[in-house]
């Protein structure tokens, strides 16, 4: 396998409302540096990639509204390495578009698709299977998921359930579960079949090319009609028509859920998915209290498990009295919110936008 026949996709045109409010719709979490390395998380996860894949090959797809900011973060690539999506439709329709624009450029290709606003603290042990996983699917006609051995019964993520058969390395997918609740999740972590799903996925072009044509025949319908416009200048024009028609669903349930060629490669190199404050709770380093602080400074009294942030690193917050809360100011915006609650943010910033029209969004 020539590694020129390698490409990565890198999914970054979500708006990440769980974060709110220092991620917002003008800005939002992946272009976000939360750790302050003077890297974002999609800066972060295109130097991840580029370690195994060509530069060249590897795909940003965004939201049109987000191509400036791609390119400003991203100055290495080349335009036509950001593809840019008219309206959301979710990622089935998103790696579909991609895996088009792919085939017309090498139709040999294989392909890893991740999100941009995950975190991997073992790079080397990442790129050693993940290259292990683009060398496998060039000679396979397999569709493959990573799944991260799981270490604690965690509600917040998808699982997958492995079946007995294996391919080297690989495992049959038996399925794919949603989020459970803790009394599953901790049956889940017991019976050691369960991995969990980290929305990284690994396959040749014509593989999942196939699999669209089989399983979700509506994106193909729309976007294959216009086959000799991709890779060409006519190309963002015959999207700017076609995608808006695709459906909006994810790829696990439109292709991964019904196909019956899923493997599965059990990894375990620090896999994080910061999708919520929790998640960053969870890496972020703790004081005697188990509070935590990103970037800011903070004075802690009779107060516990907190996480506290601001967009300012000179300000001082002063907690007292308050724990199992998220402190978070961003601009306009300060967000006290108790940490089980969390999954409300969403319905926060949907009140202040019809309050307040999209002030605060």
């Amino acid at each position: 396998m020539a590694a020129k026949d390698n490409y990565c996709v890198i999914m970054g045109g979500g708006i990440g409302s769980r974060f709110w409010p220092f991620s917002r719709e003008s800005h939002p979490k992946q272009f976000l540096d939360f750790f302050g390395t003077g890297r974002s998380l999609l800066q972060m996860t295109y130097d991840r990639f580029k370690r195994f894949v060509p530069e060249e090959n590897i795909l940003i797809v965004t939201n049109e509204s987000y191509a400036a900011k791609v390119k400003e973060q991203l100055p290495e690539i080349g335009a036509d390495q950001i593809l840019c999506e008219p309206t959301r439709r979710n990622t089935a329709p998103c790696i579909a578009y991609a895996s088009y624009h792919i085939f017309a450029r090498n139709p040999k290709a294989n392909i890893i698709v991740a999100p941009s606003d995950h975190l991997i603290l073992r790079e080397e042990e990442f790129v050693r299977a993940a290259s292990e996983a683009l060398e496998f699917v060039a000679d396979h006609e397999q569709l493959v998921t990573l799944g991260i051995r799981p270490s604690r019964p965690e509600t917040g993520y998808g699982y997958i359930q492995m079946a007995e058969e294996k391919v080297g390395n690989f495992i049959r997918v038996k399925t794919f579960t949603e989020k459970p609740n803790a009394e599953m999740a901790a049956v889940f972590l017991a019976s050691g079949e369960f991995l969990w799903n980290s929305g990284m996925f690994v396959w040749n072009v014509g593989s999942i090319l196939e699999a669209f044509r089989k399983y979700l025949p509506e994106v193909t319908s729309a976007l294959e009609s216009g086959m000799a416009n991709y890779n060409t200048p006519q190309e963002q024009a015959f999207i700017e028509q076609a995608f808006p028609y695709c459906p909006s669903i994810s790829i696990d349930f439109g292709v991964m859920e019904k196909a019956d060629n899923v493997l599965v490669m059990p990894v375990d190199f620090g896999w994080a998915d910061l999708g919520t404050w929790g998640s960053l709770y969870e890496l972020a380093d703790k004081d005697q209290d188990a509070n935590a602080t990103l970037k800011t400074r903070a004075l802690f009294y009779e107060a516990e498990r907190n996480i506290v942030t601001t967009d300012n690193p000179d300000k001082l917050v002063v907690v007292q009295g308050i724990s199992d809360c998220i402190i978070a100011e961003s601009e306009n915006v300060l967000l006290i919110c108790r940490s089980e609650e969390e999954q409300r943010i969403k319905h926060f910033l949907a009140d202040a936008a019809l309050k307040y029209d999209k002030e605060y969004n």
